[in-house]
């Protein structure tokens, strides 16, 4: 608990009218901020279910993003449209957003009509992204330039979780802002983790992807391997995952289309997470490796393999399509 929080608690403890009427304003101003409009911008697979449950939880939203038809449904249930970055932050002084790559990023905060154009100082402005770590200190410092607080909060669940709320976001900034972060972010997900200065939560974000790159191409080769034994997918999907070979790629996201139902796999391999932002969390994971002289020989085999998958026709498919990809080369 907070050291304000825990003040609020002793004074709720005390009895008098004057306190009464501290605790009524506390819980006023509480009631406030949450009507205090919130920005945010880039709404696709991601960025729209999360922009949803902000407006569904009471927080009036202005919206931007390139694509005019992404912002219908949610202008539809309430949502105010803005023309540009800049337009956003004009009207809000909480900003969150959602973009495909480090480019994006630099130019919705950067760029002529960006944000940082005319933030308020003051601004908290929220990133969760998956870019890499030196564009989100870069941006940090051009914000802070501007008066404006900017934290790195890329998340991780999928379009599934996106649409749960229960996303998990790794965040990287002042901690003295993480509470302030953690008051919206705890809306969209159900972990809200603080992992240290800006640029913090990218790191743990590119692990995380090295890892999920890895282990699903690993479940894809074990299943493929199962299937052409003569075993039913399902029936070697459920061992897996009673035995020491389950993770979240077989008993989450099984690539096998039939396995599972209401995943990507099981819809020719659409929504989810593309094969190209996949190979791009890669090149970022081997960006860093090369920085800091690290060794990562299955994340360097993981990064060829996606970009393989995007020269053969599968970057718009979701990731997990790798599974598709060694079924038919195997059939050649």
């Amino acid at each position: 608990i907070s050291n304000m929080a825990a003040a609020w608690v002793r004074l709720g403890r005390q009895s008098s009218p004057f306190l009464g009427s501290i605790r009524a304003f506390s819980v006023s101003a509480c009631q406030q901020a949450s009507r205090t409009p919130v920005g945010f911008i880039g709404l696709g697979n991601m960025g729209g279910p999360m922009a949803r449950h902000l407006l569904d939880n009471g927080h009036p939203i202005i919206i931007h993003d390139v694509y005019p038809e992404s912002m219908t449904a949610l202008e539809d249930a309430g949502a105010v449209k803005a023309g540009s970055p800049a337009e956003v932050a004009s009207k809000a002084d909480r900003i969150i957003t959602m973009l495909p790559s480090s480019p994006n990023v630099q130019e919705v905060y950067c760029g002529e009509q960006g944000i940082l154009s005319k933030v308020k100082a003051g601004s908290l402005l929220i990133d969760s992204s998956t870019i890499d770590p030196a564009v989100s200190k870069e941006m940090a410092q051009a914000a802070a330039n501007k008066g404006g607080v900017y934290m790195d909060a890329p998340v991780s669940g999928g379009v599934k979780a996106a649409a749960a709320a229960t996303l998990t976001f790794m965040v990287g900034g002042n901690k003295e802002e993480f509470e302030a972060a953690k008051e919206l972010l705890q809306f969209m997900g159900k972990n809200v983790v603080y992992c240290g200065d800006v640029g913090s939560g990218q790191a743990v974000k590119i692990c995380n992807n090295m890892l999920l790159a890895i282990e699903m191409i690993g479940t894809s080769e074990t299943m493929n391997l199962g299937m052409r034994l003569g075993l039913d997918p399902k029936l070697l999907a459920s061992v897996l995952n009673m035995s020491t070979g389950r993770c979240w790629s077989s008993d989450s996201y099984n690539p096998v289309p039939g396995v599972m139902e209401g995943v990507p796999s099981s819809n020719n391999y659409q929504g989810g997470f593309g094969t190209a932002l996949m190979t791009k969390d890669l090149g970022l994971a081997q960006n860093a490796a090369t920085a800091t002289r690290s060794p990562t020989p299955l994340g360097s085999l993981a990064h060829q393999m996606y970009r393989v998958l995007c020269n053969k026709g599968y970057a718009l498919k979701d990731f997990s399509s790798v599974f598709q990809f060694l079924n038919e080369e195997e059939k050649k």
